[in-house]
């Protein structure tokens, strides 16, 4: 349980009504899991708008809407905002007491790589003895417990959820896939991020995106967002890699086999026993069988490597 005010913190709010500081079971944005003492926040999708389930929530027990418009009069507490998506995000970080600020969140994207890459930085820091979550397509990791994915990046309140549990059970990383219809939804708002990656960008995912440059906007949009203190990697392999970054605040990195970049890589041999790249003048062997054409999605987890302390 949560009073109102403390799950708007940090929201923008344009206007209040019927305002009350009540507590708060917990965040829907379907109204048909609402119960009695929900917050339901009316956000606007592809297919629905939230807006049109307003009355059936308060039907089912909402006190509390949080919408972009007022329809008609509502018997609840009603707070206006400009975006009901970006305030879902950051509602549901309130109410999970902000989790992401207690993890090293990095999130990956790219048209492919995204479940590779975290599930070997998973793999990886697991065996340097972290504690570790992940956010993937495949599954979701809480350590060692593994929760079934229902989409490539979840929706803000069960990604709040997912990294409460991992802050309780002692996580320090969590490595998640951050697809571009996520960023475009606003579903990471309100994450706090320490780093960001970019592996690639091909033709992909136009049935939503319309056209490649909205599909492109999306993934830099990512990068966009990134605070001072984080660090951004991308792929310099991909002519789109310094595009990603260009306006970037955060600490720029750049990986390649093929070009010129601070973390270079080439390959040594590639065999049914393993892989043995040359990383930075340095040998180095990975049980892994990789096609040609997608060396560089071997590449982050790599760039994890502080070649002054010799440590990841």
């Amino acid at each position: 349980m949560k009073k109102l005010s403390e799950i708007l913190a940090s929201v923008k709010i344009e206007q209040k009504i019927n305002s009350e500081d009540i507590e708060i079971k917990d965040i829907q944005f379907d109204s048909r899991k609402v119960t009695h003492g929900s917050v339901f926040v009316a956000t606007r999708g592809t297919q629905v708008d939230g807006h049109d389930f307003i009355d059936k929530s308060i039907e089912n027990g909402a006190k509390v809407i949080v919408c972009e418009e007022v329809l008609k009069d509502y018997n609840a507490i009603v707070i206006i905002v400009k975006n009901t998506a970006i305030a879902l995000g950051q509602m549901a970080a309130n109410f999970y007491d902000n989790p992401s600020q207690k993890l090293k969140v990095v999130a990956v994207t790219g048209t492919n790589g995204k479940t590779t890459n975290v599930t070997l930085l998973y793999n990886l820091f697991k065996r340097l003895g972290y504690k570790v979550g992940v956010l993937s397509t495949v599954q979701n990791y809480v350590d060692d417990k593994i929760i079934a994915a229902t989409h490539t990046t979840p929706d803000a309140v069960q990604m709040n959820n997912l990294m409460a549990q991992m802050v309780d059970a002692g996580c320090a990383y969590c490595f998640m896939e951050a697809s571009s219809h996520a960023i475009h939804q606003e579903r990471m708002a309100g994450l706090s991020l320490a780093g960001a990656v970019f592996t690639n960008i091909t033709h992909d995912h136009l049935d939503y995106h319309i056209t490649f440059d909205n599909y492109i906007s999306a993934k830099k949009k990512l990068f966009d967002d990134l605070p001072q203190s984080a660090f951004a990697l991308a792929n310099m392999d991909d002519k789109r890699g310094t595009v990603m970054l260009q306006n970037t605040k955060a600490t720029k990195h750049f990986f390649s086999i093929k070009n010129i970049a601070e973390f270079k890589a080439r390959l040594l041999s590639n065999g049914l026993q393993g892989l043995e790249m040359d990383i930075e003048n340095q040998s180095v062997w990975f049980r892994l069988i990789v096609m040609p054409i997608i060396y560089w999605e071997f590449m982050p987890q790599l760039c994890f490597w502080d070649k002054t302390n010799k440590k990841f």
